[in-house]
């Protein structure tokens, strides 16, 4: 397993983890905002996210690729957006209502909610944009190791099609699994 010339054979998660997370946060922020505008176009490409209706995103962290134009043009396209509220306490994740001037907070971990809190059913969200630390040609994910959306992805309707962002460094040949982990049907990166 090559990454950027490093071999990741036999590593554990936590030391996948600690690599790619040092490679985000050393990534020049003109690079990491350029790919992220290509992965937006690939993005509003595809066909699942022209039929959607509501698309749950996720909020980027600095590092990650970046959400924020994405989020801004599905809600000028009339497309309904929902964002992650995280309860600490029971480890769960459910999609909140985002507004296009919408009043964000930390919440747990530093990520940013809605402070107005309209929850949506799962059963109505059409494409769920998924963050990760790493994934695969599989689709399967590395996340931050807590299993907030291992535990959220299950608890989705096969419907909903579900779509990993990442950065070309964040793709692997494969990723060690555990039996609680849950995949994406699609990975968009650059």
């Amino acid at each position: 397993m090559n990454m950027k010339g490093k071999t990741l054979t036999g590593l554990t998660k936590e030391q996948i983890r600690v690599k790619i997370i040092s490679q985000l946060r050393n990534q020049k922020e003109e690079e990491r905002l350029k790919r992220s505008g290509k992965i937006l176009t690939k993005f509003f490409r595809l066909d699942r996210v022209k039929k959607a209706k509501l698309i749950m995103f996720f909020i980027a962290l600095d590092a990650e690729v970046s959400t924020d134009r994405m989020i801004k043009k599905a809600l000028k396209m009339g497309k309904k957006i929902a964002v992650p509220v995280c309860a600490t306490k029971s480890c769960k994740i459910s999609p909140c209502r985002l507004g296009l001037n919408e009043k964000l907070k930390r919440g747990p971990y530093g990520i940013y909610e809605p402070v107005a809190r309209e929850f949506l059913p799962l059963s109505r969200l059409d494409v769920v944009v998924v963050p990760g630390i790493a994934f695969d040609a599989q689709g399967n994910r590395l996340g931050r190791g807590k299993g907030y959306y291992d535990r959220f992805l299950k608890r989705l309707p096969p419907k909903t099609y579900r779509i990993g962002l990442a950065f070309d460094f964040q793709i692997l040949p494969s990723i060690p699994l555990s039996r609680h982990d849950c995949n994406v049907d699609r990975v968009l990166f650059a």
